[in-house]
């Protein structure tokens, strides 16, 4: 129970966290930080697949709401969902009968760190070639993705070490 209160109060704190302050950052005319995917990469490792997938829909539909996107946050928000496991696998191996929330103490800092960047520039890429929505443009659209992404992940490695145990 006492979980699922804290990911309640994680949603909705980063969901205004990001309408109310984050999108009304344009830093160079198109840096803008993008934290309230922080709320999918915390989630615990063994939730299901489709449960995961639901939270990021909603996650990415309310950022949307706000932004008046049309869809590309849900849509980003939803592939990272999906592939989250694939990554966690990757980059940690979780002990049989546990289910840790991934952070830098339960992955390590290593583990973490690869975890947060893949997801984060898959989410930006996803995020920035759908709102450009051609390949025209595709290096403008890569720099853009690799700058937000940089500043989003010192951003949640941030956050991330003043957590405890």
């Amino acid at each position: 129970m006492l979980i699922l209160l804290q990911n309640i109060i994680r949603f909705v704190a980063l969901v205004l966290l990001q309408v109310l302050a984050l999108n009304n950052i344009q830093f160079l005319g198109f840096l803008n930080p993008y934290i309230y995917i922080l709320f999918i990469f915390s989630l615990p490792v063994k939730l299901p697949r489709w449960f995961t997938l639901i939270l990021g829909f909603v996650l990415g539909l309310s950022i949307d709401m706000f932004s008046n996107t049309l869809g590309i946050h849900a849509f980003a928000s939803v592939l990272i969902a999906f592939i989250r496991q694939g990554v966690i696998g990757l980059f940690t191996s979780i002990e049989e009968g546990s289910n840790p929330t991934p952070s830098f103490y339960t992955f390590g800092v290593g583990s973490y760190i690869k975890y947060v960047v893949v997801l984060v520039f898959i989410h930006h890429f996803t995020l920035f070639i759908l709102e450009a929505f051609t390949f025209n443009h595709l290096g403008m659209t890569l720099l853009k993705a690799l700058l937000n992404s940089f500043v989003t992940i010192l951003i949640i490695l941030g956050i991330q070490s003043f957590r405890k145990k």
